[in-house]
């Protein structure tokens, strides 16, 4: 009973304190976008340092969440006198974090390196336009129905290999570690590496201290989750939390899609065709906050990238199959560490 209230009590504590960080974040957001005023100069960073910190935020943690959910789809079953094997899945997991931040510092030298001979408008297209694909194919529907259900699949088809082989002793105990740990590795690493090369156009513009902010807050948004799925062991709406961090991201595509349509057009990349109509009704914030600029170029790329997210998902729709067996499997695995009904359907969330 006393465990059951403490839940309680965490579950409210953690609720509070959601609600007061939401109302903090639109507080901030509403007194920059009345306080600002006038077009930022466009040879210098578009992005307003607090928008690229939540727009960063929210980009970590979504990605955190998919991570938690693939670990615990593996780890679920692993109770009892196999829980010992969570070990090496969690080691595997450290390792990759860390790999994630040597490669990190890898891809800042690189970038670092080509600074010194491509002009800075062109490489600051380039990465923008490499953190655009990287966006759009994380809010791609069609595509994480195919290939991050794919992926949910096969880690769950290799920890049965794993397990099954070493009931049947046909693998030895060091061999069944290292597996354990290439799972972990593999579940962590594929998220940590998307948000590395999405980071380096925020880095490139902004500096490494806007991007840390960020990167912190996902990772301490995504902690909490970890802790109330592993530790507590709590059933967490996982699906509302993709569904509203999806739109979230919907709306951080749609600002960088404009953003990078500008920064081609500084470049020389593409053409600059004005709006004059639009001019006088677009206020200057809007270019700051939601990058919307009275051109052609930049507001079709933007009906283009909201075209296609939206379309891929219909086509997920469309093209929806009937679960296989092993994915009822996979809920029944997970359910005494995640929300079954969510879990049973992560091929089918953005």
């Amino acid at each position: 009973m006393n465990i059951a209230l403490r839940r309680a009590s965490l579950r409210t504590v953690l609720s509070i304190g959601i609600f007061v960080a939401a109302v903090f974040v639109i507080s901030v957001i509403v007194w920059q976008g009345f306080a600002a005023h006038g077009a930022p100069d466009p040879m210098q960073p578009n992005t307003s340092p607090t928008v690229a910190f939540l727009d960063i935020g929210v980009l970590v943690f979504r990605e955190g969440l998919e991570c938690i959910l693939v670990l615990a789809a593996i780890t679920a079953s692993m109770s009892g006198n196999k829980r010992g094997y969570r070990r090496p899945v969690a080691i595997g997991a450290a390792v990759a974090f860390v790999a994630t931040l040597i490669t990190w510092f890898i891809a800042v030298g690189i970038v670092g390196q080509l600074t010194e001979s491509v002009p800075a408008l062109d490489l600051q297209a380039a990465t923008g336009l490499l953190a655009v694909v990287v966006l759009l194919v994380i809010m791609n529907w069609f595509f994480h129905k195919i290939y991050w259900g794919g992926w949910i699949r096969a880690h769950n088809r290799r920890r049965k290999s794993l397990l099954a082989d070493a009931s049947s002793a046909d693998i030895s105990r060091r061999s069944l570690q290292w597996g354990l740990v290439l799972l972990g590795f593999t579940s962590l690493y594929r998220e940590g590496f998307e948000v590395v090369l999405f980071l380096q156009s925020y880095n490139l513009r902004l500096g490494g201290g806007v991007v840390l902010k960020g990167a912190l807050l996902g990772l301490i948004l995504s902690g909490m989750v970890a802790v109330l799925t592993f530790v507590l062991q709590q059933r967490l709406p996982y699906r509302k939390m993709l569904i509203t961090t999806g739109v979230l991201l919907g709306l951080v595509l749609l600002v960088m899609v404009g953003e990078q349509a500008q920064e081609m057009q500084l470049a020389h990349w593409i053409s600059r065709t004005e709006i004059s109509w639009a001019a006088n009704l677009i206020p200057p914030w809007m270019g700051m906050w939601f990058a919307v600029f009275p051109t052609y170029e930049t507001m079709i790329a933007q009906l283009l990238a909201a075209l296609l997210v939206v379309g891929s998902y219909f086509a997920a729709r469309t093209w929806r199959a009937a679960p296989p067996a092993e994915t009822a499997e996979l809920v029944r695995a997970a359910e005494p560490q995640a929300n079954h009904a969510i879990v049973g359907r992560l091929e089918t969330v953005p």
